[in-house]
């Protein structure tokens, strides 16, 4: 489901990093060598390039890009080479600094990454910033979404596929009662969306469904101009389908006057090497637009290209 390419030979770490040295070096930068190795490294071998390139050059590859590179191309290669809870954890910071309640980071990161993977975002977080992020959501963030936000980031959610059916249909009921009563910040809706396990959640939005005869999204769309409402159906989607959410998080950065480039970069380089691939074809079936048309229609230069690389149009 990952749409990087990496080649079946590829060169020691320290060969990498002697290239990247070498299209940093002069009065130009060879932008096509760094999308030609970056672009096409799993994560294991960029963290290897990394600290190859700081054991020979005693420079951290991040402030070699950082000096090179500029504005969306940069900010694009920087994200990719760090490591994916680190990436992770810089997403979250800014997301909790520039914190609006129609930011979306905060809930793919929380509800796309398995437990193991928060865990490490959550690490990764108080190594860096010397702080929790569930103490820095809590600073940024008031009211109902202090109250959805806090417990969101740090669910330790079970992760099997064993479900309880009679728990479902008695959470169904639950989360039935409390939309019927627009009691939508109610402390229950809360407890269920932030600790039961995807297969459980699941499991109690299939009896929603059977039961009331709507999906509980659209149950939670009677004011669409709601922003918490908005949130917890991102919250619902990312979790029951999150290709389908990407792809409209992507359709909608796009297919508008100016393009989000932050939402569109933050996609991609998170979804690259997990369910791209699905993405992609779910943008296809949704628009009848290639992901990759759509791209080279909205962005330019490097920044296109290092994009069209990760989802595996290089050469399109």
């Amino acid at each position: 489901m990952a749409t990087i390419s990496v080649p079946s030979h590829v060169p020691s770490p320290s060969e990498d990093a002697d290239e990247l040295r070498k299209a940093f070096a002069g009065w130009g930068t060879n932008e096509g060598l760094i999308i030609s190795i970056l672009a096409h490294r799993n994560a294991a071998q960029r963290r290897k390039i990394r600290q190859a390139y700081a054991d020979v050059f005693g420079e951290d590859l991040l402030k070699a890009v950082d000096k090179e590179l500029t504005r969306d191309f940069e900010r694009a290669v920087l994200l990719w080479t760090l490591d994916p809870s680190e990436r992770d954890a810089l997403l979250a910071f800014e997301s909790t600094k520039k914190w609006h309640a129609n930011d979306r980071a905060l809930i793919e990161i929380a509800c796309t990454r398995s437990s193991d993977e928060l865990l490490l975002v959550r690490k990764a977080y108080h190594a860096r910033y010397k702080r929790s992020l569930e103490e820095d959501v809590a600073a940024h963030t008031k009211g109902d979404f202090r109250k959805l936000l806090v417990p969101l980031v740090t669910a330790l959610r079970y992760e099997g596929e064993e479900v309880n059916l009679s728990l479902a249909k008695s959470e169904a009921k639950l989360l039935h009662e409390k939309i019927t009563e627009k009691a939508y910040s109610d402390e229950e809706i809360i407890r269920v969306l932030t600790t039961r396990s995807k297969a459980q959640l699941f499991a109690t939005f299939n009896e929603y469904n059977n039961e009331f005869g709507n999906p509980i999204n659209k149950d939670l769309k009677a004011d669409p101009k709601d922003e918490f409402l908005s949130a917890l159906r991102a919250i619902i989607k990312s979790i029951t389908c999150p290709e389908k959410y990407f792809e409209k998080i992507i359709r909608l950065s796009i297919n508008k006057m100016g393009t989000d480039e932050d939402a569109v970069t933050r996609v991609i380089i998170t979804r690259a090497e997990v369910d791209m691939k699905l993405i992609k074809d779910g943008y296809y079936k949704r628009n009848s637009v290639a992901l990759d048309r759509a791209i080279k229609k909205d962005t330019t230069g490097d920044y296109e290209d290092f994009l069209l690389a990760l989802i595996g149009q290089d050469d399109a």
